[in-house]
């Protein structure tokens, strides 16, 4: 029984001492502190850039399926299996090659389009005073929402 107590008693104690620590960390938050939120995903959605780039993936993905289509009636002509499964070999490297090739460019222009409208938060978030910045997805309550103001700039 006495054990319980004195567990409880330690419980009770680092709780306390927790909380307090907590409050003392927030006091040192001055009143002026501007605080932004932003809906990176709208913004990103929105843009133009972003729209542009899904425009081109789904050319080279068309044309990576006319070549595909291209390469099935080359593999039909073949008369034997050896030639069919030498040319199916051959085709299946180009492919690998090709559609990594697509991918790896996708992923380049889409980290620049990203750091290009990181770039603009940072840029807008400074010259309206803004002391932090959060994407909306986190934040529950509070900051005022610059969405529309990034997503007319990104444009």
């Amino acid at each position: 029984m006495k054990k319980q107590i004195t567990t409880l008693t330690i419980a009770v104690v680092a709780f306390t001492v927790g909380l307090g620590f907590n409050n003392f960390a927030m006091s040192d938050i001055p009143a002026n502190y501007k605080v932004a939120v932003v809906d990176v995903n709208a913004v990103v959605s929105k843009s133009a850039q972003v729209q542009a780039l899904k425009k081109e993936q789904q050319a080279k993905l068309q044309e990576l399926q006319k070549w595909l289509e291209t390469v099935r009636a080359d593999v039909q002509k073949q008369s034997t299996k050896e030639g069919k499964e030498k040319l199916v070999k051959k085709y299946d490297a180009e492919f690998a090659k090709k559609q990594e090739t697509i991918k790896k460019d996708y992923a380049k222009k889409l980290q620049a389009i990203d750091k290009s409208i990181s770039a603009t938060i940072t840029a807008e978030a400074k010259s309206k005073n803004y002391d932090l910045v959060l994407s909306k997805g986190i934040v529950l309550y509070g900051g005022e929402d610059i969405t529309a103001n990034i997503s007319k700039i990104v444009k």
